[in-house]
């Protein structure tokens, strides 16, 4: 079984906050887009108020890098893109004491999948939806949302930036 959340596209911009919603529409988590700082950064909370996560730019970075970290500040994951990738946009994430992730697919058109190995533990989708700025993130059992959620804002955020 996995669970499924709804995020909508044109929302995620710093200085925004917006919510996560599951497939019932009923609000998980706030994004909390911090406008006052230097670096892109995006704080992850729960329904109460509760800091989860924050993404952040990486400054001076080669290529496009976003950090995730937890509660405590603590680096959970590095999200980059990937130098050459051909025919598909492709996305490492280096997930620190896990099994990295690599994601492919079309990231503009928000169609692609997020793999542990050969292994895909998440898609990524607009066609759930018929809202044309809305996607859905849906997530395999036994994942870790927050992250698999920051790994796709994070990346959205930096393939859109691009475009």
């Amino acid at each position: 079984m996995s669970t499924r959340y709804k995020i909508r596209q044109k929302l995620i911009s710093i200085g925004d906050d917006f919510w996560i919603e599951n497939q019932q529409g009923g609000k998980v988590f706030k994004v909390d887009g911090k406008a006052l700082r230097l670096r892109k950064t995006l704080e992850f909370e729960d329904a109460k108020g509760r800091k989860l996560a924050r993404i952040r730019e990486r400054i001076l970075a080669i290529k496009d890098t976003m950090v995730i970290e937890d509660a405590h500040g603590r680096d959970i994951a590095t999200v980059k893109k990937a130098l050459i990738a051909p025919l598909r946009d492709k996305w490492n994430v280096n997930v620190k004491g896990g099994e990295d992730l690599v994601v492919q697919g079309n990231i503009l058109d928000l169609e692609y999948s997020i793999k542990q190995g050969r292994r895909k533990v998440a898609e990524v989708s607009k066609k759930w939806f018929t809202i044309t700025d809305t996607y859905g993130v849906d997530i395999a059992e036994g994942q870790n949302d927050i992250l698999i959620l920051a790994v796709a804002i994070a990346i959205d955020m930096m393939a859109h930036d691009e475009a």
